[in-house]
C-alpha cells in the first residue's frame, strides 16, 4: 500500500525526527564518501525550507558498546558543509544532552544525534510468530527517540529492512510517521521492477553467496523473463549439478541454498536461469600470474575461476542493452582485482546503453558501476543492498510497513 510522503505535511514551526542512513566510511577521523549523506539532502532541504527543524538519528557501523571510532561527529560536520550551515551535534541517542539541544533547536536549524547503536536498545533480541529468533525495537529506547520530535520522517531506505527501535519502534510513538524523498523514490523504482511485465525483464545476480539471495531469486524467477548468473554464485550452482569447478570459491550455504532453488524450482522456470559458458580463471599461487580463459566443462584443479568469461560478458551485457526492465546486484568476479573486473564492466556498460528501467541494487554492484563512471547512465542506484534484495523478496520492508498508509 502506498506510503504517506513527507510531502503531505504542514511542518512549519515543528521538528521533525529523521531517521538517515549515515553509515558510511570514516578515515583518519573524516568522512571518506558522502553519497549517502548528499542523497538525504533533498529531504532535509524540504523540511527546513517548509520552517522545520530537524534532529537526524543514524547507526554508523557495528560498534560493540560506545567506541568512539564509530561517532557520528564527522558525520555532522560534513553535513554543516554540504548544507552550508551550522549542524548540532549531540553525545548522546536519547540522553539529556540530545533532548536539551533538541528543544533548543529554531525553525532552519539541524541537530545529530550520536550513533544509535551505541545504545543496546537500538536491537533487542525476540522471536517472530514461527519462533524463529529476530532482532526487534525496544519500547522504552523507541519512546526516548520519539520524544526528539514532533513528527518521524523514514529517509534511510538501506536500514528499513531492520525492525529497529530508530526504525520500526519510534513509529509506535510518534505520528505522523512518513517517507522521506529518498525512501519514496526507491520505493517507486523498485516497486516498478517488482511489478515489471515479464517479457523484457531481465535480472543480473552475482557476488559469492547464493544464501543472500536466495529470497530475491525465489521471488523474480517466476517473474522475470531471463535470470543471469554470475560471480562465484556461478560456482555453487555448477557444484549443485554435479559439475567441476576446480578450486574455484564453494560456500556450503550457498551450495545448500542452490540445491533448494534448483530442486524447488519448476523446470519453466529453471529454463529462464543462465549460467557463464566461459570463465576467466587464475592458477592458485600465482598471485594472478597464469590465468585462463576457458569453456565451463574445462575447469581444472588448482585453478579458480574469478570472473565470467568474453563470450559471456558479451552475452550479458547484449541481453540488458535489448531489456525493457533490468535488475542488478552483485559484480560478475573480483572486479576489484584487473583484469577480472571485464564481465562486471561489460555488465555496466550493457546497462547503461539500455532504453529500458535500468536499477542497481546496492552494495558492490554500486560500488562497481560508481568506480566504472556509469551511475548517471542508469536509471537509479539503490543507497541499500539488502534492503533491496529483501523488497523485491517480500514486496515489503518493515521500516516502510510501520509508516502511515497514503
Amino acid at each position: 500500500m502506498p506510503k504517506r510522503s513527507v510531502r503531505d505535511l504542514d511542518v512549519a514551526g515543528k521538528r521533525a525526527l529523521v531517521r538517515v542512513d549515515f553509515n558510511v566510511p570514516l578515515e583518519n577521523g573524516q568522512v571518506a564518501d558522502d553519497t549517502r549523506i548528499r542523497a538525504v539532502l533533498p529531504t532535509l532541504e524540504l523540511l527546513l525550507s517548509g520552517g522545520a527543524s530537524a534532529v537526524l538519528c543514524s547507526h554508523l557501523g557495528r560498534p560493540k558498546g560506545k567506541d568512539p571510532k564509530y561517532s557520528l561527529a564527522p558525520v555532522a560536520a560534513r553535513l554543516a558543509e554540504l548544507l552550508g550551515k551550522p549542524v548540532a551535534f549531540a553525545g548522546d541517542t536519547a540522553g539529556p544532552d540530545a533532548r536539551a539541544k533538541a528543544a533548543a533547536l529554531k525553525p532552519g536549524e539541524v541537530l545529530v544525534v550520536e550513533n544509535t547503536r551505541f545504545e543496546e536498545g537500538e536491537a533487542v533480541k525476540g522471536k517472530d510468530a514461527a519462533g524463529n529468533k529476530i532482532e526487534t525495537f525496544d519500547p522504552a529506547f523507541s519512546q526516548a527517540l520519539a520524544a526528539l520530535g514532533d513528527f518521524f520522517v523514514n529517509d534511510a531506505f538501506g536500514s528499513s529492512h531492520r525492525a529497529h527501535s530508530s526504525v520500526v519502534g519510534v513509529t509506535h510513538y510518534l505520528k505522523p510517521a512518513v517517507a522521506g524523498l529518498l525512501v519514496e523514490k526507491e520505493l517507486d523504482m523498485l516497486s516498478r521492477v517488482y511489478h515489471a511485465p515479464q517479457e523484457g525483464f531481465v535480472v543480473i545476480l552475482g557476488g559469492a553467496k547464493v544464501d543472500d539471495k536466495i529470497g530475491v531469486i525465489r521471488s523474480l524467477l517466476p517473474k522475470c523473463g531471463t535470470m543471469l548468473i554470475g560471480g562465484a554464485m556461478t560456482y555453487s550452482f555448477m557444484a549443485a549439478q554435479g559439475r567441476p569447478i576446480g578450486a574455484s570459491l564453494l560456500l556450503p550455504a550457498s551450495l545448500e541454498a542452490a540445491r533448494g532453488i534448483l530442486a524447488d524450482s519448476r523446470p519453466e522456470d529453471l529454463a529462464r536461469l543462465r549460467l557463464p559458458h566461459d570463465v576467466h580463471m587464475t592458477e592458485v599461487g600465482t598471485n594472478y600470474q597464469r590465468r585462463k580463459i576457458v569453456p565451463v566443462a574445462f575447469m581444472r584443479e588448482h585453478w579458480e575461476g574469478l570472473d565470467i568469461g568474453p563470450e559471456t560478458a558479451r552475452e550479458y551485457a547484449d541481453i540488458a542493452r535489448r531489456a525493457q526492465t533490468v535488475f542488478w546486484n552483485g559484480p560478475m568476479g573480483m572486479f576489484e582485482v584487473e583484469p577480472f573486473g571485464e564481465g562486471t564492466r561489460a555488465v555496466a556498460t550493457g546497462l547503461a546503453e539500455s532504453a529500458g528501467l535500468t536499477v542497481v541494487g546496492g552494495g558492490d554492484s554500486a560500488r562497481a558501476i560508481q568506480e566504472m563512471g556509469f551511475a548517471e547512465k542508469v536509471s537509479h542506484v539503490c543507497t541499500g543492498g539488502g534492503a533491496s534484495l529483501e523488497f523485491l523478496a517480500q514486496g515489503d520492508l518493515p521500516g516502510v510497513a510501520a509508516l502511515d498508509d497514503a
